[in-house]
């Protein structure tokens, strides 16, 4: 889907007696300082993507490394990842709000049916952390009312949606185009994607929930016992197929609508979501066995253990998705850079794995 992109002069100038917020607040959302040929390179990313970045087109796995971290370092990635795990922090409890009040007025025995799904939240994230989540949510479904409906719908995703608004930001320093969007554009924007994502994580929940209770329902009603520990077997699998397919789709979607650049390619499964989802995979389960040995948070932080517990989990998930993000930008940036170099052998140098 194409986007318009706002020019802007190169040659723009600070004018002194502007006030020194005024001046943050104007160039937040601008470009990183390139030189000319880096901005070609990154406009060419922006206006004619890969359809598949799995094709690195001769592009060794060392260079893709090499400019993955160095660029990981100058974007500083570990300061947004942990500016997005303050704003995912922000955004979980007035989510839960607004599915409580939706729950609350439906039916009391949905509230149940949705407390059994975030307790599959667990194979994910540490128990500390999930007994905050599930009590935040009992919490907020024994408080609806008919009143605060129609607040806590609009309040919760505004309020959710600033989770999704700063991976926007995050994704356009990653891939070095300015937000020409307007703030209301992309807050709406945000809003809807959230609601996708929002709708997407309960589905893959349910899915967990639905492989457990088939995976039951077989073990009861198949008398053989081969057949029926067969049976468990594949429905698990597929379950977990399910889950797998449902997760890289969350990662698709954030990667396609996130970044404003000027044309969108989607796609289903990047090296960049693959090895996000590896590694949040593994950090998510190397953190909880860490808490299980070497727990001190509690003896840090007392009360507040739990809630540092969950804030750092969200941080390896916002730098998991970052991580995704910049390799698959990367990898974009070496075929633009090696296309324009077949184009205009002259003024292009070669591609070193020192370039950016």
């Amino acid at each position: 889907m194409p986007r318009q992109h706002a020019s802007i002069s190169q040659n723009e100038h600070i004018n002194p007696s502007q006030p020194r917020f005024a001046v943050i607040a104007a160039n937040h959302n601008r470009v990183p300082s390139l030189d000319p040929h880096q901005r070609r390179i990154w406009d060419y990313v922006s206006r004619s993507p890969l359809h598949s970045l799995w094709d690195l087109q001769g592009i060794s796995l060392r260079i893709v490394a090499a400019r993955t971290w160095k660029n990981f370092l100058a974007d500083n990635l570990l300061g947004r990842a942990a500016e997005l795990g303050f704003y995912f922090l922000f955004a979980l409890f007035p989510t839960l709000f607004c599915a409580s009040s939706l729950l609350g007025l439906a039916a009391r025995s949905a509230f149940s049916v949705y407390d059994k799904l975030l307790h599959y939240l667990a194979f994910v994230i540490p128990h500390a952390a999930m007994g905050i989540v599930i009590a935040t949510f009992n919490e907020t479904t024994a408080a609806a009312t008919s009143g605060k409906l129609t607040f806590g719908i609009v309040a919760a995703l505004w309020s959710a949606s600033v989770g999704f608004s700063a991976i926007q930001d995050s994704l356009n320093t990653v891939y070095k185009v300015t937000e020409t969007r307007s703030y209301f554009h992309a807050r709406l924007s945000a809003i809807g994607v959230t609601i996708v994502l929002a709708i997407l994580v309960s589905v893959t929940l349910a899915s967990m929930l639905a492989s457990d209770f088939f995976a039951k329902l077989a073990r009861d009603r198949i008398s053989h016992h081969l057949l029926a520990s067969a049976a468990v077997m594949v429905t698990r699998s597929l379950g977990w197929i399910i889950v797998v397919a449902l997760v890289t789709l969350f990662f698709a979607i954030i990667y396609y609508w996130a970044p404003d650049v000027k044309k969108n390619c989607w796609r289903w499964l990047t090296p960049g979501s693959a090895v996000g989802i590896v590694v949040w995979v593994l950090a998510s389960v190397g953190f909880r066995i860490y808490l299980h040995f070497f727990n001190n948070f509690s003896v840090t932080y007392g009360s507040l253990g739990a809630v540092i517990i969950l804030l750092t989990w969200f941080y390896i998930t916002g730098l998991t998705l970052l991580l995704g993000a910049e390799i698959n930008s990367q990898i974009e940036a070496a075929a633009a850079e090696k296309r324009l170099l077949d184009e205009h052998p002259a003024p292009l140098p070669t591609i070193t794995p020192a370039t950016y």
